[in-house]
């Protein structure tokens, strides 16, 4: 007997058992092989392969009191998941403490209180908001560079005079708030430390690293969403940080700098930063790794050279 076909919402998403009843999909097609059992009550294709949302919105349909947290809020939010966690691929969901944790299979339970104000639905999923999340990232096996890194990704932001204006996901105003309601906490103490160190202008995860870098090594802190504009102006160049009282714009290139359109795009941007009297200090993937990062001696000699170019200009004035 030919297998009835699924409705169109549950074609190539993992599904609860209940949202297939409300389908009108019958438990006897629920059991068919082309469905496979990933945990109880929920089925998916065969033939699947969600990703984001689609493949983690069953675990909150099951009931109406799942919750997505910790790195499975984290991926649907697009945070940047941190190194401990990254191979953690289980759906965390959490109970009200005095309640049983969730056991299932492919979840890891959890017991958390969560304000009401705490809770999101993104995209027909519901999880914790994102700076609950960042919060509770922070009662885990995380470093303070890892909750700088989520952080960041979260308040950075970009005005209409960039390419690509960008709107923040969350305010750091509303991460201090989250961490201010829970003073007693778990790890309260590294997300305070966190919190004074996170800022807003960065778009990925090595400028992050690359700022975290300059800093822990007792440099200048480089400014962020700092626009470089030209006589008319108008914007020239976007530096991914600068220090503009010496003029030395820094430019993490990523893998995708490797391309021949980007190739030729990184010697238009030096050409225009070497015209409005610009240096340019390219970074690498290479250049943040190690205990001494190479982008502290690439900036250290980079801010001595410009400052006794400004000394030299300064004794010929003189003169």
């Amino acid at each position: 007997m030919r297998k009835a076909e699924l409705p169109d919402q549950l074609k190539g998403v993992a599904f609860a058992l209940r949202t297939s009843d409300k389908a009108g999909v019958t438990r006897t097609r629920t059991r068919a092989k082309d469905l496979l059992p990933v945990s109880r009550g929920i089925r998916i294709p065969l033939a699947a392969q969600p990703s984001g949302a689609d493949a983690v919105r069953a675990y909150t349909d099951v009931d109406d009191t799942s919750i997505l947290v910790l790195c499975s809020a984290a991926r649907v939010i697009g945070m940047p998941v941190p190194a401990p966690q990254e191979g953690d691929w289980r759906i965390h969901l959490p109970r009200r403490r005095g309640f049983a944790a969730p056991r299932r299979a492919n979840v890891a339970g959890h017991l958390l209180t969560l304000a009401p104000d705490e809770v999101m639905e993104c995209d027909g999923v519901r999880l914790t908001t994102p700076a609950r999340t960042w919060l509770d990232l922070a009662s885990m096996r995380n470093s303070v560079d890892d909750l700088v890194i989520a952080g960041d990704y979260l308040v950075s932001s970009h005005g209409e005079d960039f390419p690509f204006p960008r709107d923040a996901i969350c305010r750091i105003q509303e991460l201090r708030n989250i961490v201010g309601r829970y003073p007693g906490l778990r790890g309260i103490r590294k997300a305070r430390e966190a919190l004074e160190l996170i800022r807003v202008g960065v778009d990925s995860v090595p400028e992050s690293r690359m700022r975290l870098a300059l800093v822990m090594a007792g440099l200048p802190e480089p400014v962020l969403n700092h626009i470089v504009r030209g006589d008319s102006g108008l914007p020239v160049l976007w530096p991914d940080a600068a220090y503009p009282d010496h003029r030395i714009a820094l430019q993490y290139d990523g893998e995708h700098h490797g391309r021949e359109d980007q190739y030729q795009k990184d010697i238009v941007r030096a050409e225009v930063s070497a015209r409005y009297g610009w240096y340019e200090v390219r970074v690498s993937r290479i250049d943040l790794t190690g205990d001494r990062p190479g982008v502290v001696g690439k900036v250290r000699s980079a801010l001595a050279y410009r400052a006794e170019i400004a000394l030299r200009a300064g004794r010929g004035a003189g003169h």
